[in-house]
Parts: C-alpha cells; sequence; structure tokens
C-alpha cells in the first residue's frame, strides 16, 4: 500500500496511517491468507444466523427425472435452535398417501456427525441414519441426508477462492472440505453474496473429485427484519440428469417449539 506525505511525517505518524488504512479494508483484504478469509467469512455468515428460537413452514418436494416427468410431495417442516448445539430438525411427509406419516429428525451437532432418525409408519419403527449412510439419498430426492443437516462452520475447513459477481451483486466464492471422512463430498465451492452473506450456489464434489450436483438458492424473504430464507432451493445432479426442487411457504417464527418436540418418540406421533 502507496502512502503519499506532504511535508516532512514522523515514523509515528507514518504507521498511523498505515493502520488506519489497514482498518478501513474489507475482512478479506486484511486476512493472513485464504484460509483465515475463508474461516472468517463462513463465521461471519453463521453467526447472522443466529437467535432465531424457531419455525415452521410448509415444504413442496418436487422429484423430476431426466425426461423432465415430475412427482410431487408436500411435508411440513418445524426447525428449534438449540443453545451450544446444532438445531433440531424435523420433516413430517403430509402427501401422497404412499409417503404419508413419514418423518425425518435431525439433531445436528457443531463439531460431531449429526445424529438422524427416519420414521416409517409401514413398518412402525424408527431408523437410525448412520454417519456412514449419510451420503444416501434422501426418500429418493437429488439431496442427500447429509444435505438436510445445518452447516456447521466447525466441520469444515475453509478458504476463500476470489471474489466474482453473481447476480445483481458481488459473491465471496469459498472452497469448504468436510472433516468428516464419512461424508460423501471431497470439497464444496460455496458462492455467499457480499451484502448478506446468504448462500446462493454450492458445487459439490464427490469422492472422485467430479463436479456431480449444483444446488442453486433463490428467492430470498426477509423475516424478523433480519433473517433471510430462501424461498426455492434446486438441486440438480449432472450424472444422472434428475432434479429436486424445494419450495417453501407459510413461514412462521416464533411458534413456540422446544426441544422436546425433537426426540425419538416425538417423530413417532409426528402429524
Amino acid at each position: 500500500m502507496r502512502v503519499m506525505l506532504l511535508g516532512p511525517v514522523s515514523r509515528l505518524t507514518v504507521t498511523a496511517l498505515v493502520v488506519a488504512a489497514w482498518l478501513t479494508l474489507p475482512p478479506v483484504a486484511r486476512a493472513d491468507s485464504a484460509e483465515d478469509a475463508g474461516q472468517r467469512i463462513a463465521t461471519q455468515a453463521r453467526e447472522r444466523e443466529k437467535g432465531f428460537g424457531d419455525f415452521v413452514a410448509d415444504v413442496a418436494m418436487v422429484l423430476r427425472n431426466k425426461r423432465g416427468q415430475e412427482s410431487r410431495r408436500e411435508l411440513s417442516l418445524r426447525v428449534v435452535e438449540v443453545e451450544g448445539d446444532g438445531d433440531r430438525t424435523m420433516f413430517v411427509f403430509n402427501r401422497p398417501r404412499d409417503v404419508r406419516g413419514t418423518a425425518f429428525l435431525i439433531h445436528a451437532h457443531t463439531t460431531q456427525p449429526d445424529d438422524q432418525w427416519l420414521y416409517l409408519p409401514a413398518l412402525k419403527r424408527v431408523k437410525q441414519i448412520s454417519s456412514s449412510k449419510q451420503s444416501g439419498s434422501f426418500m429418493g430426492s437429488e439431496f442427500s441426508y447429509e444435505d438436510l443437516g445445518a452447516i456447521e462452520v466447525e466441520k469444515f475447513t475453509h478458504r476463500h477462492l476470489r471474489d466474482e459477481p453473481c447476480g445483481d451483486t458481488e459473491c465471496f466464492v469459498l472452497e469448504r472440505i468436510p472433516k468428516s471422512k464419512d461424508s460423501g463430498y471431497s470439497r464444496q465451492i460455496a458462492w455467499l453474496d457480499k451484502p448478506e452473506l446468504r448462500t446462493v450456489q454450492v458445487h459439490y464434489f464427490n469422492r472422485r473429485n467430479e463436479h456431480f450436483k449444483t444446488m442453486i438458492v433463490e428467492g430470498f424473504q426477509l423475516y424478523l427484519d433480519r433473517f433471510w430464507r430462501a424461498s426455492t432451493v434446486t438441486m440438480t445432479n449432472h450424472v444422472t440428469g434428475k432434479g429436486t426442487v424445494l419450495t417453501w411457504d407459510a413461514v412462521k417464527y416464533g411458534v413456540g417449539l422446544d426441544a422436546g418436540d425433537f426426540t425419538r418418540t416425538a417423530l413417532k406421533r409426528a402429524r
């Protein structure tokens, strides 16, 4: 950085000017390394999501095969924030009839693998999804069980790759590498918009380091004057040609949920 001086200036003044100029730079420019910048951006994005308490939503899931044929499922979603740990999340299928009552429960954790259970009403039993199986397809969709868990900063190493235009704004482009050996991904490339640090696109690379899935996040809406939620999330599988679209509606915050609503027993009676 060049500092132009007019007239004699002390060494202390020069130092003060340089420090002041450094402090005005954005966080990425101040970072010591791409890893530091990536970690800082990911942490800032996570901090903006804290404090929501709980919310519910109606979700439509559209499965699309490689010929463009579609089938639709309707779900309800419930989420509660847990202090000092990951969120609790429950999906309950309402339609069609053959999947009605199927429920999926996630106890996310900040550093350890998520605990996940699937209730199958036809069998009247709860099946635990082990961490080694979470890379599998969720109910025949292009989302894996792993994709539905919260993206906890501590579960990845992060690196800032570049900044680039995305839509009407600019994005930070981050590489995140899962620390878990059970992850179905070797790495992910995520685009976060600079103004709000919202994830707008993710490229997923399999264990052979092939880019095989892309997630596009659109239609953000602001809730409680603070929290952005997407209305549409699309996952495309470039190998199979299949896609899954999740559409969110009727989002409501502060409905009074607590961690007791997210147990294995609650999973069986979820409606």
